[in-house]
């Protein structure tokens, strides 16, 4: 192990926390290949964290860094792709800190720092979600392309993006999770669950959002149900405004919620049906199932895309 390249990653959401240590793929076998390009990063330790308290979720993190380092060997760099919003401006005195999340404790944290502190190590940091579509460009459905979205429907929902092929940060960085939608109150009088805009998307069409209006969790509610035609038409929403923001040559859907398999198609339908009279062209019109799509890394998107960014930032 004294001359193998290790990277470390993070995946940190609002409920749970991901972490792993990887070092370049050294098989090419089919199993540690990405479903149409390059080798996977071959995985040699990694764990699960609940997200608690700050002090409590830092100092597990820590401590399974600390302990595999023992065992693999010393680290590279970390790729940290966290929750938001968080605060991406290197010459911010807040660099690194969560910013005004909901999740309870979290706010104005400096979770960048605690972890550096402890580590002693170069971390890279993004959000969970720009991180996930840097996976899929990397060894998913996003390779070979310059500009694409990447939107996780799960708990909450938020988006990354790569534009001219670089993340998209911004003024802070994307929150596709709060735009807002056209509600039909007489056919949705649920008033949205989001604290701080209540009927956004992530208001609306999260699975938090799709708890508490129907009282159960999405993955009890039948292929049959109400519910999924109005998830279908406020994704399509979101679908045609991204789609004519910032005009991608592709749209993955993850997350949870997505692994609903037959609300691909409702999606699909619909999104067309906004697109296609003004958007008359053969990706609309022919190839739907082509240009919304989920992610060819499944769940591991947002872990793996932590990895690509420790790699980008140890130019590995």
């Amino acid at each position: 192990m004294a001359h193998t390249r290790l990277w470390g990653g993070i995946e940190a959401g609002g409920t749970k926390i991901n972490c792993a240590i990887a070092t370049a793929s050294t098989t090419s076998s089919r199993s540690s290949r990405s479903p149409s390009g390059p080798a996977l990063p071959q995985i040699l330790a990694e764990t699960r964290i609940a997200t608690t308290t700050p002090a409590e979720t830092i100092a597990q993190i820590v401590h399974f860094f600390q302990v595999y380092q023992q065992r693999v060997g010393p680290l590279e760099t970390i790729g940290l792709a966290s929750f938001g919003p968080v605060d991406l401006h290197l010459s911010s005195p807040t660099y690194g800190y969560v910013l005004d999340t909901p999740k309870p404790g979290w706010r104005h944290i400096d979770l960048l720092g605690g972890l550096g502190r402890s580590l002693q190590l170069p971390i890279v940091l993004d959000t969970d979600v720009n991180a996930a579509a840097l996976g899929e460009h990397r060894w998913g459905a996003a390779q070979g392309l310059d500009t694409f979205l990447y939107l996780t429907v799960g708990t909450g929902i938020g988006g990354g993006a790569m534009v001219n092929g670089k993340l998209l940060h911004g003024l802070l960085h994307p929150e596709m999770g709060h735009i807002l939608l056209r509600q039909d109150v007489s056919q949705d009088p649920f008033p949205g669950g989001c604290p701080f805009h209540g009927n956004c998307l992530e208001g609306l069409a999260s699975g938090s959002a799709i708890a508490a209006r129907w009282g159960k969790p999405a993955d009890q509610l039948p292929p049959e149900h109400p519910a999924w035609a109005l998830e279908a038409e406020y994704l399509a929403q979101a679908i045609a405004t991204f789609t004519f923001t910032l005009s991608p040559e592709r749209i993955i859907l993850g997350g949870g919620i997505m692994h609903q398999q037959h609300l691909f198609p409702l999606v699909h339908r619909l999104a067309r049906a906004k697109l296609e009279t003004y958007l008359a062209v053969p990706q609309v019109l022919e190839q739907i199932d082509r240009y919304i799509v989920p992610p060819l890394l499944g769940d591991q998107a947002g872990i793996l895309g932590a990895i690509a960014l420790a790699q980008e930032g140890s130019g590995g």
